[in-house]
């Protein structure tokens, strides 16, 4: 059987890597349609050998529509998904719009996919962060139900779009000739710079990328017992995130045991080079489907060796992003 795809915001950073992945991934679609704002609207885009007139997205853009990969941010998705859901559309939605949506399926392939036969029509892509932190450690909890985590992401200047990709390579340059720098994406400037995640601070303090990586796993995992507690800062790299992940267990979890359950995982690569020091970086994990997984120790100051601590880095606009939402859409075809 094939299919009838739309995607919402074809030409944002997510939506051409939605085009890369469809393509190379051979997703049996019949026909597609790219959308995407007035501003695009007219102009024309080759994918697969064919040429694509890019239309305006409106709410009349999803007759005949089987399915919606939607990146165009969160108030697009939450005016046009409702839309397109009701016209019979299936949605696979990249925003924050729907996530925490009690009717709504929060899906990452690997961990819950049995969810994704409860949707209404929408079903939501999780942060980034999210996804990149919690694949390695879904096969762990499995078999050994975490007490705590604590994650500190470093997180790429490409979680915010392409327009702040290229501002880093802007301000990088700008650095290194001695000119000023403006900030314009981001408040602070990101080149050889590191701060705090981008968005609001809670009034607990926390800034909403960190409650997402606590709302959104708990979700996801279906367990709300599990003390997690993050702080989410951006790095100046331009793309895949890296995450330092402090796990407790309820029992005794040996590094060994950690490998070889890592080493089965789907969507985990291990880089655990301790002899020569080498293990997961955003240049080797660039393009690259799996999540690489290092650092793979002991933590010392927790009890009985229930402690583990492991080193993560994935492509942000790849699982964190376009390839989950594309794994969901081959879900829903079989």
């Amino acid at each position: 059987m094939s299919w009838n795809v739309a995607i919402a915001g074809v030409t944002g950073a997510v939506g051409q890597e939605f085009l890369a992945l469809l393509e190379t991934r051979n997703f049996p679609a019949e026909n597609y349609k790219f959308l995407a704002s007035s501003r695009s609207a007219g102009k024309t885009m080759t994918f697969a050998g064919r040429d694509y007139t890019i239309e305006e997205l409106t709410e009349n853009s999803f007759d005949d529509v089987d399915i919606a990969l939607f990146s165009a941010g969160g108030s697009i998705s939450k005016h046009f998904a409702p839309i397109a859901a009701k016209k019979g559309t299936i949605v696979v939605d990249n925003s924050s719009a729907f996530r925490m949506e009690d009717d709504v399926p929060l899906v990452i392939p690997e961990i819950n996919p049995e969810a994704i036969q409860t949707h209404k029509g929408i079903i939501a892509n999780p942060n980034c962060s999210t996804i990149i932190g919690i694949v390695p450690v879904w096969p762990l909890h499995r078999v050994n139900p975490l007490r705590r985590m604590v994650v500190s992401t470093y997180q790429a200047v490409s979680g915010a779009g392409w327009q702040a990709m290229e501002e880093l390579k802007q301000q990088t340059r700008d650095v290194l000739d001695g000119k000023e720098i403006t900030p314009s994406v981001f408040k602070h400037p990101c080149a050889f710079n590191v701060f705090s995640h981008d968005s609001n601070i809670g009034e607990n303090g926390y800034n909403v990328e960190e409650m997402k990586m606590v709302h959104e796993t708990h979700k996801i995992f279906n367990d709300y017992s599990i003390a997690i507690t993050c702080t989410c800062v951006r790095v100046p790299v331009l793309r895949t995130h890296c995450e330092s992940i402090n796990l407790e267990f309820t029992e005794p979890m040996e590094p060994e045991q950690v490998v070889d359950l890592l080493h089965q995982a789907p969507g985990v690569t291990i880089v655990d080079d301790a002899e020569n020091n080498y293990f997961p970086m955003p240049i080797d994990a660039t393009g690259q489907g799996d999540i690489l997984v290092g650092r793979i120790r002991q933590d010392e100051s927790i009890a009985d060796n229930r402690g583990i601590n492991i080193w993560v880095a994935g492509d942000q606009l790849l699982k964190g992003a376009a390839l989950n939402a594309v794994q969901i859409a081959e879900e829903l075809l079989k």
